[in-house]
């Protein structure tokens, strides 16, 4: 009795301890807004922009729980510039079979790591392909509907493979291993993400003072 008591004792432990490492990742973060990433090479971050661009999330959502960007290629990765994907024929040209989305430009810049929503030369013809920025590329500004941005594991979209020439279309791409809401992960963010809120990314920080004894 007493053995089967420290046991469960035990186990009850193990349970709040795991539940208390996710609370402090989550920080009571709605993880609907954040999306993993996966490559051959790590995985990624993003943070979605629901109040930008509520249609253009909500398709990528749809999409991603459909487990539409799994395997798909980066087809086109310009040195300097961005890394696209989101094409199943992986040409440029294909799509998903939902209707094209109507732009809904807002104000985030293009700076490293925004991805933003790719679309031919009608600003209402973004579907399911999107491109993620290396480095900033302000002339986009205001031109394709952002709707997240890479907040951890840049890095790894650094090693994605650059395409030929000004088209940079690749030969043996790489590819998006998984993608995955992180409310639907059963893999708890290993990080604090509340430092990626829209609004609190750029809140002070409490310091904790060391304990004096």
């Amino acid at each position: 009795m007493i053995k089967s008591f420290v046991i469960s004792a035990l186990l009850l432990m193990i349970s709040v301890t795991q539940a208390s490492a996710q609370s402090t990742a989550t920080g009571g973060v709605d993880l609907e807004n954040f999306l993993y990433l996966d490559t051959k090479y790590g995985r990624s971050i993003i943070v979605l922009y629901p109040k930008k661009a509520p249609k253009h999330v909500e398709r990528v959502k749809k999409l991603v729980r459909e487990g539409f960007y799994d395997g798909l290629v980066f087809h086109r990765v310009i040195h300097g510039f961005m890394a696209q994907t989101g094409d199943p024929t992986g040409t440029g040209t294909g799509g998903s079979d939902y209707p094209d989305l109507r732009a809904e430009f807002n104000n985030v810049l293009y700076n490293r790591g925004v991805i933003g929503a790719a679309r031919t030369q009608n600003p209402h013809s973004a579907n399911s392909q999107f491109f993620i920025t290396f480095q900033a590329s302000h002339f986009l500004n205001g031109q394709y509907t952002v709707w997240g941005k890479v907040v951890k594991g840049m890095e790894f979209i650094d090693k994605i493979k650059r395409g030929r020439g000004q088209s940079g279309m690749v030969d043996n791409p790489d590819k998006i291993v998984k993608m995955q809401v992180v409310a639907d992960s059963k893999e708890a963010p290993s990080i604090d993400l509340r430092q990626f809120v829209p609004g609190l990314e750029n809140a002070p920080r409490k310091k904790i003072l060391p304990r004096i004894e």
